[in-house]
């Protein structure tokens, strides 16, 4: 038997004392001081302070992928959180080592709640991608110490399971809707229930030719070019072909992603209603919520929203007015596993279920996270499969797996994640970014 396992062992023995003593008021120094017993003295744990925190950067499948690590007083005992934000991470790699590691040094690692609201506030100016990944980090790094120390899964610490495992939905694309039909056929086969289904990527991008702003020389090469007529014609006939290929009994979904002007937008959403998807995602831009309520007065298509809002209080007024279905947080762009909780509890209030985003540019530390909450929240929805590479699998043991279109956790204590730090650093981080889209004549669409 290991050292550690016997400290244990003897702390909750001498934890199950000590209870007992209290509960027969045997409490010695309580009732010298004629005093009730603390919680502090009932506390089995020894407290632990956080002694380091450092991020780490990698990109071994092509997308950076960040991860804060919470070492603490306890030899061997550490955290790990995602702080992916993979367009801007060398920011969050900064904001980490230079502001959040002289802030947390020192400071109690079970006080989660008091940590997050001090370092969401500590900046002054809050808020933000970069400052929220980075409070991401430690916020679910801290879950996964508390799950460590409890010897359970972080989702017993939410309240426990409410489903064997997680629902996912992955994606279908292809330059043909016949193309798209037979991925999401492969993908019944595999188990799936769920499939969102594209059309030469996001808004077609992938099928439009040479446009004008790149013959007039404007913009860069890579710059993509999005033929928004061409994507409105194109929504339907997908969904028809793929229904008429796939049948009914599966569930489809579809991504504007912001690309369009609202009542555009407007006018595919209505376009799908004949194909009862599951929903239509990010319909509006973030600067265009207005248009929800005319987009609900128009449609009754289940409608997605939220994976690019910064604050959590960016989902109050749509969710109390229910403006949209399902609640589309990308976790560590919100500052992570305790701010994700009290949307998704809110959610629940008003009917609103859950669907975390998490693509490619989500590490698997950041995947569990994921998976820890969407068992155990009652208004789950739908979660986006985690498409792990063997590669990124032997960087991070005990990343969840994919069965039969679910999501599994390894019910490790904690968030059940590790790293491979030495194999990490063959897989340096870059400064690219593939976000710039235009019209013809090299206007920027949003996102």
């Amino acid at each position: 038997m290991t050292p550690k396992k016997t400290t244990r062992r003897k702390l909750l023995k001498g934890l199950g004392l000590g209870a007992a003593a209290g509960l027969l008021g045997m409490h010695p120094q309580a009732h010298a001081r004629n005093e009730s017993v603390t919680p502090a003295s009932l506390n089995g744990l020894p407290p632990l302070k956080i002694t380091n925190v450092r991020a780490i950067g990698t990109a071994p499948s092509g997308s950076n992928l960040i991860v804060v690590k919470v070492e603490t007083s306890e030899p061997g005992l550490y955290g790990l959180g995602c702080a992916t934000f993979t367009q801007r991470a060398f920011a969050v790699i900064t904001a980490i080592e230079k502001y959040l590691q002289d802030f947390c040094v020192g400071k109690d690692v079970d006080t989660i709640e008091d940590m997050w609201q001090s370092a969401f506030v500590s900046s002054y100016w809050r808020n933000g991608p970069v400052l929220n990944n980075a409070i991401s980090g430690l916020d679910q790094a801290l879950w996964d110490i508390k799950g460590k120390r409890a010897n359970m899964p972080v989702y017993q610490l939410l309240g426990g399971k409410c489903r064997f495992a997680v629902p996912c939905y992955t994606h279908a694309s292809g330059n043909t809707p016949e193309a798209a039909a037979d991925q999401v056929s492969g993908y019944m086969e595999e188990g799936y229930r769920y499939v969102r289904i594209q059309q030469g990527g996001y808004g077609g991008t992938a099928l439009t030719g040479e446009p004008d702003f790149k013959k007039q020389g404007y913009g860069r090469e890579t710059d993509q070019y999005m033929d928004q007529g061409k994507y409105i014609r194109d929504v339907p006939k997908l969904f028809e072909t793929v229904r008429r290929q796939c049948g009914e009994s599966v569930e489809l979904l579809h991504d504007i992603h912001e690309r369009l002007e609202p009542m555009d937008a407007i006018r595919v959403v209505k376009s799908t209603e004949p194909y009862h998807p599951f929903f239509i995602e990010d319909p509006f831009s973030p600067e265009q919520m207005e248009w929800f309520q005319a987009l609900r007065e128009a449609t009754t298509v289940p409608l997605a929203m939220g994976e690019l809002f910064n604050n959590i209080n960016e989902f109050k007024e749509p969710i109390t007015n229910r403006m949209f279905d399902y609640i589309r947080i990308h976790i560590s762009q919100i500052g992570g596993i305790s701010p994700a909780m009290k949307v998704a509890r809110l959610g629940e209030f008003y009917g609103v279920k859950t669907a975390w985003h998490g693509p490619g540019d989500v590490s698997p530390v950041g995947h569990a996270a994921n998976a820890h909450i969407d068992l155990a929240v009652w208004n789950f929805g739908i979660q986006e499969a985690a498409r792990i590479s063997d590669l990124s699998r032997e960087i991070f043991p005990g990343s969840p797996t994919m069965k039969d279109g679910y999501m599994w956790v390894n019910e490790a204590p904690g968030l059940g994640v590790d790293i491979n730090e030495d194999l990490a650093k063959k897989y340096p981080m870059h400064t690219r970014s593939n976000w710039t889209v235009r019209k013809f004549d090299g206007t920027i669409i949003r996102p």
